[in-house]
């Protein structure tokens, strides 16, 4: 295969998983000079729980020899540290439910990961096992010249432009996504056929790795002071129970409380550590259909219609792999933004991030600052 002029050298996440690996074969089989780059962002063992790190160093190590491709491990502990983990206790400790991926792929791998590669290693480009796509794939001489556009993966299943949605426009420039083009078991499969067999089948991470096998309430109160509150219902003013700290809790969560004819539900936060609650999974104050944001991070550019103050309609989620939403946007004062939802979605939750699409873009992402009124607003 002809190489692009100025494509050459390569530098590859490497997590210890089959997409990954994947990634780095392809790459290589097309020509490319890949080099395999494994990030450790978490350093922590105890004795209730393991963190993954070990084993998936373990696991990248050996796709590299199998792959034939020279290893790297570059420790960003310290940055992860700065950068997602503070960021996610501030946000806990004031009643916010933050998403550390999406963290994570903005502050580490397209920044610390992606200036390492070029500064470092001497690389021309980075690719990662996302499923993702951008709008001029491996041809990014010509996306240097105009910017990249971030686009949903082939596979709709497996797409994470959710959480790509603030990647920033210098880095995403300069990165392929080789399995854009792929459902997952075709990945699985070429995995297998190359003598990947030891991670062509592992299961896949899921949440924080740093919490192990504990339960979340216990990791984040070792490093939140506890401050206990009441659980209050919303329908009477009524206490029903207590709590250990807002910070445990999330919008819409159940809390087990035992002896109430129906469970109860995490419905709103307050300034101070009392928390309401709602009996039953539908109670209609979880649902609203509209929502305001802080300033959104536009991945190739703000839209037109915003710019001019107009009324743009696109598509929304705040939760990987739920169902797209149709919306109505429109730019606050402040810049952040106003959005109205076609449907009333449950537990809009602030912290989280409020993820738009056109069509197959994705346009970028704003974090929720609070929900609209909900159904109970309006009966």
């Amino acid at each position: 295969m002809k190489l692009l002029r100025n494509i050459k050298k390569i530098a590859v996440g490497i997590s210890g998983g089959v997409d990954s690996a994947v990634a780095a074969l392809t790459l290589k089989r097309k020509g490319y000079e890949v080099i395999g780059i494994f990030m450790k962002n978490w350093d922590l063992t105890d004795e209730t729980g393991l963190c993954s790190v070990y084993t998936d160093l373990n696991d990248a190590i050996y796709v590299c020899e199998k792959i034939g491709i020279p290893f790297y491990e570059v420790n960003f502990v310290k940055q992860y540290w700065n950068y997602v983990f503070n960021e996610l206790l501030q946000d806990y400790e004031i009643g916010l439910t933050p998403n550390p991926d999406i963290l994570c792929n903005k502050n580490i791998k397209f920044n610390f990961f992606h200036d390492y590669a070029f500064k470092k290693l001497g690389c021309d480009a980075i690719a990662t096992g996302h499923y993702a796509q951008t709008s001029f794939g491996e041809n990014l001489e010509e996306c240097s010249l105009t910017g990249a556009k971030l686009l949903k993966a082939y596979d709709q299943n497996k797409d994470q432009t959710f959480f790509l949605s603030q990647i920033p426009q210098n880095a995403l420039r300069n990165t392929i996504f080789p399995l854009g083009p792929f459902k997952k078991e075709i990945v699985r499969n070429i995995a297998n056929e190359n003598y990947l067999e030891k991670v062509a089948n592992k299961k896949e991470s899921m949440g924080m790795c740093f919490i192990g096998n504990r339960r979340f309430q216990k990791f984040i109160s070792e490093y939140l002071v506890t401050r206990k509150g009441n659980f209050i219902d919303v329908d009477n003013g009524k206490i029903i129970g207590t709590h250990s700290g807002k910070h445990t809790w999330t919008i819409g969560q159940r809390c087990n409380l035992g002896g109430t004819k129906k469970p109860y539900y995490i419905a709103k936060k307050t300034d101070s550590q009392d928390i309401w609650i709602a009996m039953g999974h539908d109670h209609p104050i979880f649902f609203s259909n509209s929502l305001t944001t802080g300033i959104p991070h536009w991945i190739y550019q703000e839209p037109d219609q915003l710019k001019h103050n107009r009324i743009m309609e696109c598509e929304f989620r705040f939760q990987h792999r739920k169902p797209l939403v149709k919306c109505s946007i429109l730019k606050l004062n402040n810049g952040g933004l106003h959005i109205i939802l076609n449907n009333y979605l449950r537990a809009l939750t602030p912290g989280q991030y409020a993820v738009l699409y056109k069509d197959q873009e994705c346009l970028g992402s704003a974090r929720i600052l609070n929900a609209g009124p909900s159904k109970s607003c309006r009966r």
